[in-house]
């Protein structure tokens, strides 16, 4: 389908929050729900860089109501501080969009004790919203459906997940290859947003009983200019081909490149019946693998995430 984001509606009194919000795609989100009047808060680790971002921001949107909000993927206790934060000074929430992402990089485990991909792409984002849910749902009780949205940034790259989607004996993937942890980090942002659709979107218990409805998306962006592949392990023939691809026009700049996230975040031309879906440029449906589509894999990965996260003392 056509969209622009100039198409969006006022979004004045609107509150979203955008993780990896100083460069690339979220750079680019956090503009253009801005743009249109809402409240974003942009997360970034450094807020010497987030700072900078918002002040690019605001010389092409002057009046753009932008708030910093520090947070650390790599650092599960900074996202949970960070979550609490956002829930202390704001009475409504509109929408989450989970953007950060590492891509194919080097094998490295966090201080926490997760692989460094799985960490920031996966579980960081699946404790961020888990804090995050209540107050969303308690915004959406006083909205027409669809006014409270969470969108997952995933990748085509999820087809490089090891063949039985996720390895819940060593989500590390400590013998695998960098797109192999990559593409089980994405797949897991693809049924964690299915799960919450199933526990919150259109047709949930949740909405049916009028306790809160949350729709969700995921959105695969396509090629596009950003620092998300500056470290990735990638072998040589893929990049060949992903460079031609790029050089007949396969790639889009970060702004274009979040069309799709805005769309699905904040667009009213977004359908009840497309929450839950995988998006792909620009909001257009997506291909997935099977795994993807893996209803009992998604219950066992929530099931998994949320038995350790809460073992770990990250729920509370």
């Amino acid at each position: 389908m056509a969209f622009h984001p100039d198409s969006l509606p006022d979004l004045s009194g609107r509150v979203f929050v955008v993780t990896g919000g100083n460069s690339g795609i979220g750079y680019s989100t956090v503009a253009r729900l801005a743009q249109h009047g809402a409240h974003v808060y942009l997360c970034a680790r450094s807020p010497s860089k987030g700072n900078t971002a918002i002040s690019n921001i605001k010389t092409s949107y002057p009046n753009a109501r932008i708030t910093l909000l520090k947070l650390d993927h790599l650092n599960l206790s900074s996202v949970v501080s960070a979550a609490k934060l956002v829930v202390s000074r704001e009475s409504v929430l509109h929408g989450l969009i989970n953007n950060a992402g590492i891509m194919a990089t080097p094998f490295e485990m966090t201080k926490d004790g997760y692989e460094a991909q799985w960490q920031t792409n996966y579980l960081a984002h699946w404790v961020f919203t888990y804090h995050l849910l209540p107050l969303m749902l308690a915004t959406s009780k006083t909205l027409s459906p669809g006014s409270v949205r969470i969108v997952n940034l995933s990748s085509s790259g999820h087809y490089s997940a090891p063949k039985e989607g996720i390895n819940f004996a060593d989500t590390s993937l400590a013998n695998g290859g960098g797109m192999a942890r990559y593409g089980q980090s994405k797949l897991a942002n693809i049924l964690h947003a299915k799960s919450l659709n199933k526990l919150y979107g259109p047709s949930s218990p949740s909405a049916k009983a009028e306790n809160g409805e949350i729709w969700t998306a995921i959105v695969h962006p396509g090629l596009v200019d950003s620092h998300i592949g500056e470290h990735a392990e990638i072998p040589r023939v893929v990049k060949a081909l992903v460079n031609v691809y790029g050089s007949l026009g396969g790639r889009m700049d970060s702004d274009k490149g979040s069309w799709t996230s805005v769309f699905c975040a904040a667009s009213p031309e977004m359908k009840s019946e497309q929450s839950g879906s995988y998006f792909q440029r620009i909001a257009e449906p997506g291909w997935q693998s099977s795994k993807a589509k893996d209803m009992d894999l998604a219950a066992k990965l929530e099931e998994w995430t949320a038995k350790k996260m809460e073992m770990e003392g990250y729920l509370s």
